[in-house]
């Protein structure tokens, strides 16, 4: 049995289909069960990682587990986990918890608990998603317009259907134990060129418009804490060379090169239209 929390998100509802589709048996676990339903024999399990005894459910009979980082007790998931025979973990981490330890403290923290388990781990660390263009929707909708910070500073962004597909492979796949995959898209793009390819995806032009620091940061403080603004303003403007590498961890785990942003866009353009 392999158990999924976060089973309503970008990665994890993308997850739970992979492995249900190739036979594995699954605990899908979010603190609501998702609208849009869950596929054909996947079981779900309300529960919160803010309070990891109410993971003692989803975890009967369970040998793996793919872990967000979310709540605040990390070994008190994992003694859970560990106190339900479970045997291994992948945590999906951040690329910052590497580069810049010290805003990302939350996922470092949670890395630091599951290296220091005596469970087969494996750590995953992408970059910034592909999916973080869903933020524009709105304004591309009703404006044919992107505001954004850094508007010729690239970075790989990566596809989240290809985190699920690598967290698939993890999951069943012995020989991941006790590494960390760095996971990014195929080649650095700016925020300009993401807009140009949402264009090219609508055949509309999409304007691109570029916000200053400030804005960006006043826009982020609305959803994200101040460590997390600073860090992410940090990556976006002024990446470190380590931020800018095309990893190549997926190519290496799934065989074949990562999604590039503009098949992303392609696929998810209904929600720019």
């Amino acid at each position: 049995m392999i158990v999924i929390t976060g089973a309503t998100g970008n990665v994890g509802a993308r997850l739970v289909s992979i492995l249900a589709a190739a036979g594995e048996q699954v605990t899908a676990v979010s603190r609501r069960a998702p609208a849009a339903g869950l596929p054909d024999g996947v079981r779900h399990v309300a529960a919160d990682l803010d309070d990891p005894a109410s993971l003692k459910p989803a975890l009967e009979e369970a040998d793996a587990l793919f872990l967000l980082v979310a709540g605040d007790d990390p070994q008190g998931i994992l003694d859970v986990a560990k106190g339900a025979g479970l045997r291994r973990i992948v945590l999906l981490s951040s690329q910052g918890a590497g580069t810049r330890p010290e805003a990302y403290g939350h996922p470092r923290a949670f890395e630091d608990a599951v290296r220091g388990s005596d469970l087969d781990w494996t750590i995953l660390r992408p970059g910034g998603f592909d999916s973080n263009a869903f933020a524009w929707a709105e304004t591309v909708r009703t404006e044919r317009m992107v505001a954004a910070p850094f508007g010729d500073v690239g970075l790989p962004t990566v596809d989240p259907d290809d985190i699920a597909e690598v967290a698939a492979a993890v999951l069943v796949q012995e020989e991941h134990a006790g590494r960390t995959y760095e996971l990014t898209g195929p080649a650095s793009t700016t925020p300009r060129e993401r807009t140009q390819a949402i264009g090219d995806a609508l055949g509309a032009a999409v304007r691109f418009v570029e916000q200053t620091r400030a804005e960006a940061r006043a826009q982020m403080l609305q959803f994200m804490p101040e460590p997390v603004v600073e860090g992410t303003l940090a990556i976006l403007g002024e990446p470190m060379p380590a931020e800018q590498r095309v990893s190549p961890h997926i190519e290496q785990v799934l065989g074949r090169p990562p999604r590039t942003f503009a098949d992303w866009a392609t696929r998810n353009i209904a929600a720019f239209r």
